[in-house]
């Protein structure tokens, strides 16, 4: 088939181009020109956001198109205006985040989402902006649209920064704040599992919303930071703590302390979603010893650093905090 990656040279798109080089398909990637397309790729340039930076798409005609934009509406409004009429299919990577907030768990693709507009050109609101967008999607592109909603997304080429944070974290050894409980419930999905999904689901013709990850509970804390210190090494001496004590402590969860959420209406949300649907329409998910491992290889391919996405803030607790509690805290 004939892809269109809008993106392609980061995390879930680069995912999504390796993925369908090994089906053989024809891919043409298109993004801002800031990294060089993927090898076996076509490459055209573009900037969404700009007057006519669309220009590169005219003439061109694609089985299927998976846009991974994380930005302003309107931008995937006129892609997909575009694209009406020289691409068959459309994928829309959006997110989990666009449901409204309400105490109904498990959440399901029924679940209320947040109001938006697919006219906006705010991107300040992530799930306002991810909403938006999909209804630009439905809206503008005259053909099937499919809405993977992901949620946590974890594996190599990650650009956020958690999964490489606790991986150099760990390796550097010693006392290590481990956030309990141990038994606490995580839901993710790698980036390779994602793409698989994604283009299987696409060939397939399917349309609507769809939650992609793993099923609540595919991982722990436990198990994950016990396996990111096995494969690191076993520098680590886990100090597993109680959510109380970080948090009165100041530490910001999902951001001082990456994946991570306090048992409550926040993990709730994000680890908590009903993914029936997806894995009956053939979802897999990998164990999280390999994505471990594979993220483990490729940071230390890269010397150790992993790149960081310009519109995210980075995350990690600061050393001299960690220790600070630490210090206060029994064994």
């Amino acid at each position: 088939m004939k892809l269109l990656v809008l993106g392609g040279t980061a995390f879930v798109g680069r995912a999504v181009v390796d993925e369908a080089r090994t089906r053989g398909h024809a891919i043409t990637v298109f993004n801002r020109g800031h990294h060089p397309p993927p090898p076996g790729t076509t490459g055209l340039t573009g900037d969404r956001r700009a007057p006519d930076g669309l220009t590169a798409l005219t003439g061109g005609a694609w089985d299927l198109v998976v846009d991974t934009w994380s930005g302003r509406p309107t931008a995937v409004r006129d892609a997909a205006r575009a694209l009406t009429g020289h691409a068959g299919h459309y994928t829309y990577v959006s997110s989990r985040s666009v449901y409204a907030d309400h105490d109904i768990f498990p959440l399901t693709e029924e679940a209320p989402v947040v109001e938006a507009s697919p006219d906006s050109d705010d991107e300040t609101n992530y799930a306002a902006a991810k909403r938006g967008a999909e209804l630009a999607a439905e809206q503008n592109f005259a053909g099937p649209v499919l809405h993977a909603r992901a949620g946590l997304i974890l594996g190599p080429h990650e650009n956020i920064g958690r999964l490489p944070w606790w991986l150099n974290r760990l390796a550097r050894g010693g006392p290590t704040l481990a956030p309990g409980p141990h038994d606490l419930k995580l839901q993710y999905i790698d980036a390779r599992d994602l793409a698989t999904w994604l283009l299987d689901a696409a060939e397939q013709g399917r349309q609507g919303a769809y939650d992609v990850v793993s099923p609540p509970g595919h991982t722990t804390m436990g198990e994950l930071l016990e396996t990111i210190n096995t494969v690191t090494g076993g520098h680590a001496d886990l100090r597993w703590t109680d959510p109380k004590t970080i948090l009165d402590a100041g530490i910001k969860p999902w951001m001082d302390l990456p994946i991570w959420l306090a048992p409550g209406y926040e993990h709730d949300f994000m680890h908590g979603s009903d993914v029936t649907k997806a894995l009956r329409t053939g979802l897999k998910n990998r164990p999280i010893t390999e994505t471990v491992a594979d993220t483990w290889t490729w940071l230390q391919k890269i010397g150790g650093t992993a790149p960081q996405r310009p519109d995210r803030t980075p995350v990690g607790l600061d050393p001299d905090r960690e220790a600070a509690l630490l210090a206060r805290t029994p064994e």
